[in-house]
């Protein structure tokens, strides 16, 4: 074989590389986009606490898609990821407080300023949950439930 089939052979070779290379497959897995933040609105009176809704993460939650989703089943999520939730609190007393939530994890806000409001950010597992005034003994706590259900916000366009 001469130099010209050498040189014949070597592109044929290296050609095959680079073809087999080329193919393949490659796998990236794709992990759901997490769920976003669900809102609870928390109303702080000299004799109770309210919490509503009192219980989520229980089954999807149409509330929480935006308006052009809405009749779009929303994909579940296979995770014991703790769910974001958005205490949205308004304290209708003369006392400065502060909202607590016990439970399988506990979360404290800022100061609650007397007819003032707040919001608490935290990250909750599944688990029951008491809401309650840390300086107004008088308001009876409420009883808040996470369940184990999480959905991705996939097929919510809008969000970022």
């Amino acid at each position: 074989m001469g130099r010209r089939g050498k040189v014949l052979t070597g592109c044929v070779l290296g050609g095959l590389a680079l073809a087999t290379a080329g193919c393949g497959t490659e796998e990236t897995a794709n992990d759901p986009r997490p769920q976003p933040p669900t809102r609870v609105s928390v109303t702080i009176t000299p004799k109770a606490i309210t919490v509503q809704p009192q219980r989520i993460a229980i089954g999807p939650e149409p509330t929480q898609q935006i308006p052009q989703n809405q009749q779009v089943e929303q994909p579940p999520v296979d995770s014991d990821a703790p769910v974001d939730v958005i205490f949205v609190t308004a304290n209708l007393t003369d006392f400065d407080s502060k909202l607590e939530v016990r439970g399988p994890k506990d979360a404290t806000s800022e100061l609650l300023v007397a007819n003032g409001n707040v919001s608490l950010l935290a990250a909750l597992p599944t688990g029951v949950y008491t809401v309650r005034a840390a300086d107004i003994p008088a308001a009876r706590p409420a009883r808040f439930a996470v369940g184990p259900y999480r959905t991705s916000s996939q097929n919510n366009v809008l969000q970022p």
